[in-house]
């Protein structure tokens, strides 16, 4: 039986025409009146919305007293506009049906027009932002890549020796501020397209909204424990795996002798997670993946020891040479309590491939990019050693591609360790090696001593290229995760700035990103994409709809997404709820004015058409693997930010990666 990728793939490359679902009824024209929005200037069917700021409380009435507090960036419908004594009041509701709320200041407020916000990337082997007064002099700069000017705004910023008349007003913090900590917004308002060298670039004009005060966040606190680490293998169990389970386990225990002679036991803890592949496929596999030391079971080396003892290589061998080792860091990043922790590292151990999301035998349903994406959403760096055994040669390569992408970390590239022939000796050295270097960083963080990111001199390194530049990463990343962890509590939030403008690319390297664009979206609205998602995907696959329409159907819904996620139930005509925006004629609308659009939004059926049967199957598969993570980002509570303080529901909010949405 076919799976429902390979029947999409044959209903759309053979253009079948099925029934599209229409909803019936004319489309009532929105009104300028009490009982609707206002509509956006030059639009038919976009409203008007904004972001009530931390600190803005509701009024009855335009002009009244404040009585009521808001919550933080909740979205709001602006029904009216008022000025009174010489302030400007907005009319808002909860939603487009009447559903008026009260009145605002416009000053306590942020236009929402779309709902695209950018986060600032580590500072890893790369500048932070600059952020100017005015679009104009920020232009300049780029269209002239005037480089020796750039440098001196640049330093002089770093300082905190801006001028009065300085064209740039604000720098990114310089440590990472993690936005699962100190949650921030830096909402898109407007854009301009501008060439910075041979790259397409943008100028954003942006606000940045921290949530809170930074003397009101946790960080404010941090240090009270000490800089602590936590790393975690995610070890492959099968047959003939002994011999690797035993050396982790020996480097583990050197790592706790240096640990206790230096007096930081508890500063690194240990867990382990072990996997194999479907049980039920192969009898004599026991399990699919199983946690045998929790992060907090692994302070102390006791009860590491203990809890390994009772792992060991499975007797049986799986169907082929592929296990889910997904299911193994899956399992690691739910299971572990990486809370506390200020350096978070995860380390795949496996001589196989891994089982990929539309395996019958995948026990996640995600691919390397949704599970790489879900770790770093959690702050996890991913390294994989590979044990390039003879026996599984046929798959190095293969493996060796879903391995490092899996392993790459932004701004450093791939975490990947190649272990030639699957040799334990070279696989030793490589694990010490790694696991020294994090014990060093935490030497040096607990000391207060932020060492330069070199990578530090060893004869292993200087006789091995591959190890050398693996720890090269290492100590880059170390670097930063402690220059972080050193400046919390004394300043490095985000700057409370508005209409500032941001260069989107590094403009020392044109080719790469300076932000990452995201979506922020509530639980709910996840939960009714993924939902939307897989109801497109299925009708499509019982030839419910046309190629045409299937495709128009997505770009509804990824356009809703990016202009007002609160309508993304009503997206599409297949969600039973109305008609999509192809049908209504307001596509156009809704894409025309976005900074950043999707590949679904590009995509005409000309182009699909076009497109070789390969291309079509890794399409449809990225959409398939997007609605696992969608899945496992909804499950994963930890990640999710109550803006009203309170527990994780369905209006707490999560900035999701444009890229990993339709």
């Amino acid at each position: 039986m076919m799976n429902m990728r390979s029947r999409l793939t044959a209903w759309l490359a053979t253009g079948l025409l099925g029934t599209t679902l229409l909803a019936t009824g004319p489309l009532a024209a929105a009104e300028e009146t009490a009982s609707h929005p206002l509509l956006m200037p030059g639009k038919q069917s976009l409203y008007q919305r904004v972001l009530a700021v931390p600190g803005a409380r509701l009024s009855e009435r335009a002009g009244w007293r404040s009585r009521h507090d808001v919550t933080p960036f909740t979205a709001y419908y602006v029904y009216g506009r008022r000025n009174v004594a010489g302030r400007d009041w907005l009319q808002i509701g909860t939603d487009r049906h009447g559903g008026i709320a009260g009145w605002l200041p416009a000053d306590k407020t942020l236009e929402w027009n779309q709902g695209l916000t950018v986060a600032f990337r580590p500072p890893i082997d790369q500048d932070r932002t600059l952020l100017f007064r005015d679009s104009e002099s920020l232009r300049q700069l780029a269209e002239d890549h005037d480089l020796k000017r750039y440098e001196r705004l640049y330093h002089e910023a770093e300082a905190g020796e801006l001028s009065a008349d300085s064209p740039v007003v604000a720098i990114q913090p310089a440590g990472n501020v993690d936005i699962r900590e100190n949650f921030y917004l830096v909402p898109i308002r407007d854009h301009q397209d501008v060439y910075l060298g041979s790259e397409q670039a943008r100028l954003l004009r942006v606000a940045s909204v921290p949530l809170a005060e930074q003397a009101d966040t946790p960080a404010a606190s941090a240090g009270q424990d000490g800089y602590r680490s936590g790393l975690v293998f995610v070890i492959d169990s099968t047959l003939s795996m002994d011999p690797y389970i035993e050396r982790t386990r020996e480097a583990v225990m050197k790592v706790y002798d240096r640990l206790g002679a230096a007096d930081l036991l508890g500063h690194v803890n240990f867990g382990l997670t072990a996997f194999r592949d479907d049980p039920a496929a192969a009898a004599g596999l026991d399990y699919r993946a199983r946690t045998f030391v929790t992060l907090e079971q692994g302070r102390d080396p006791k009860t590491f020891l203990s809890q390994v003892d009772s792992l060991s290589a499975a007797r049986a061998s799986s169907v082929d040479f592929i296990e889910d080792s997904y299911a193994g860091v899956y399992q690691a990043l739910e299971d572990m309590d990486w809370r506390g922790h200020d350096a978070r590292y995860l380390v795949l151990i496996t001589d196989a491939g891994a089982r990929e999301a539309d395996d019958p035998l995948s026990g996640t349903g995600m691919n390397a990019e949704a599970l790489r994406r879900l770790a770093q959403d959690k702050g996890v760096a991913i390294f994989v050693l590979h044990l390039l055994t003879p026996a599984t040669m046929a798959n190095h390569q293969s493996a060796a591609a879903q391995y490092r992408q899996l392993s790459d970390f932004p701004g450093l590239g791939s975490l990947y360790y190649g272990v030639p022939t699957g040799d334990l000796e070279a696989f030793g050295t490589a694990l010490d090696a790694l696991a020294g270097q994090i014990t060093e960083q935490v030497r040096l963080a607990v000391a207060n001593r932020p060492a330069p990111g070199a990578a530090p001199a060893s004869p292993e390194a200087d006789a091995d290229p591959q190890l050398a530049a693996l720890q090269a990463k290492v100590a880059k990343l170390g670097y930063a995760l402690r220059l972080k962890y050193l400046q919390q509590g004394q300043g490095g939030s985000v700057p409370t700035l508005f209409d500032a403008w941001l260069l989107d690319r590094d403009f020392r390297d044109p080719a790469r990103h300076a932000v990452d664009v995201r979506v922020l979206l509530t639980r709910d609205q996840l939960s009714d994409l993924h939902d939307v998602l897989q109801q497109v995907l299925q009708t499509a696959e019982e030839g419910l709809l046309s190629p045409e329409n299937f495709l128009s159907e997505l770009k509804s819904l990824a356009a809703t997404i990016a202009r007002d996620p609160e309508r993304i139930g009503g997206a599409t005509a297949t969600a039973g709820a109305g008609q999509s925006l192809a049908d209504l004629g307001f596509m156009r609308e809704y894409i025309e004015d976005l900074p950043y659009q999707g590949e679904v939004m590009t995509l005409s059926l000309e182009d699909w058409e076009s497109w070789p049967a390969a291309q079509q199957i890794a399409f449809l598969g990225r959409l398939e693997e997007k609605i696992g993570y969608y899945r496992a980002l909804h499950d994963h509570t930890d990640l999710w930010v109550s803006l009203d303080g309170g527990s994780v529901d369905g209006d707490s909010v999560f900035p999701v990666a444009l890229d990993m949405l339709p």
